[in-house]
């Protein structure tokens, strides 16, 4: 029984990567100008497979992104932005 367990439990640490997860970015989307900019953001960012939560701060133009990256990346969430009209870059 232990060596079933135990072959049960390597099995299942092998199929996963230890290091996919959910994770944060921060956005910097300087191109948001107007009230209606950040819905198109947040519409543009949850369209992306992956993403779990979007919170935007209009008046410090930034999106933080939380996001499963066995799913997505932070590349996907860049482009995601940019196609919608919204350039970004990771912000410092």
């Amino acid at each position: 029984m232990n060596k079933l367990l135990t072959a049960i439990t390597l099995i299942s640490a092998c199929t996963a990567p230890a290091w996919a997860g959910v994770q944060t970015v921060t956005l910097a989307v300087p191109g948001m100008t107007c009230p209606v900019c950040p819905i198109t953001v947040n519409n543009a960012l949850h369209t992306v497979p992956g993403v779990e939560k979007v919170d935007i701060n209009f008046g410090k133009k930034i999106a933080q992104v939380t996001f499963d990256d066995a799913k997505t990346n932070v590349k996907a969430l860049i482009k995601a932005t940019t196609d919608a009209g919204y350039p970004s870059t990771v912000a410092q």
